[in-house]
């Protein structure tokens, strides 16, 4: 080989390898900027009376309790309608229609609905729930639409379907053909070789998914301005605008209120808590289930 060509080529990958590492420091550098910021201002305003009040007024001291229950039942809510539509719609594409021109076609929506932005999301679940549910009374105050928690859940179901439906048509195609066959041959349905076979032995990858799809839309805010709204009070009632963390953070972080500003700092330390939780737990079922 030509040593100066050698040389060059080295002196070439040399100089790309450094940048790579430049632009990962500079990336990191910033996240780690924007981490201990969130630690330090959100540890500082973390307090008991932040998970067992409601949220107050300005100049008042208060909590996120009605927040954080109101995105738990949402959220709740989007899991357990969407997972059984992301699990059937998973094993179709895996088992039924691996091949077929429809499965191609969901394939296909499913990965414009996983890129989708989600206040696109948010936009058509305001068009297609909200605005034809009428005017409703709340509090004493008109709302010119139905803002609702069931809207609210409905916008981060549509999150959570594509990312169910990825996650369990991968992880049953990783199960072996041999163990369908095996089944087959001792005369069970397809069905019930789907039930007692592949789901089983890929149980762990599918709850993975699941947890994933948690910790998306555990953090959404643009979806839930357009259809649950927001409410300063306690309220259980999903037919009405309902209090939600993601919204509440928002609108107390750009308020000019000092005191708001440190709930907004402590939402997101728990937001930010949550979604880790979800992670770690969801690699630990990743890892176990490769063992």
């Amino acid at each position: 080989m030509n040593r100066a060509l050698y040389v060059r080529r080295r002196i070439g990958s040399r100089f790309f390898l450094l940048l790579c590492i430049l632009a990962t420091a500079f990336g990191l550098m910033w996240l780690a900027i924007i981490l201990y910021s969130l630690i330090y201002e959100g540890f500082s305003n973390l307090s008991l009376s932040v998970l067992t009040q409601m949220t107050p007024p300005p100049g008042e001291k208060g909590g996120l309790a009605n927040a954080i229950v109101g995105s738990l039942i949402m959220s709740s809510l989007a899991v357990a309608a969407g997972t059984p539509i992301g699990i059937m719609a998973g094993t179709y594409l895996a088992e039924y229609g691996r091949h077929t021109r429809i499965a191609f076609i969901v394939r296909f929506v499913n990965d414009i609905l996983l890129s989708a932005p989600s206040i696109v999301v948010g936009l058509f679940i305001y068009e297609v729930v909200v605005t034809h549910m009428g005017i409703q009374s709340v509090g004493g105050m008109s709302w010119p639409s139905n803002f609702s928690a069931w809207a609210g859940a409905a916008a981060l179901m549509v999150i959570v379907i594509p990312v169910v439906v990825r996650t369990t048509e991968n992880m049953l195609l990783l199960v072996p053909n041999g163990l369908r066959e095996a089944a087959a041959a001792l005369g069970s349905p397809r069905s019930r070789v789907i039930r007692a076979v592949t789901w089983r032995a890929a149980r762990a990858g599918m709850v993975t998914g699941v947890l994933l799809a948690i910790a998306r839309i555990v953090g959404e805010t643009a979806p839930l301005l357009f259809t649950a709204l927001n409410n300063q009070f306690w309220s259980t009632n999903l037919n009405a605008p309902m209090a939600n963390l993601p919204v509440v953070i928002f609108q107390f972080a750009i308020s000019p209120y000092k005191d708001w500003q440190s709930l907004a700092w402590a939402g997101a330390l728990l937001i930010t808590l949550a979604v880790l939780a979800l992670s770690i737990f969801a690699r630990f079922l990743e890892s176990s289930r490769r063992q």
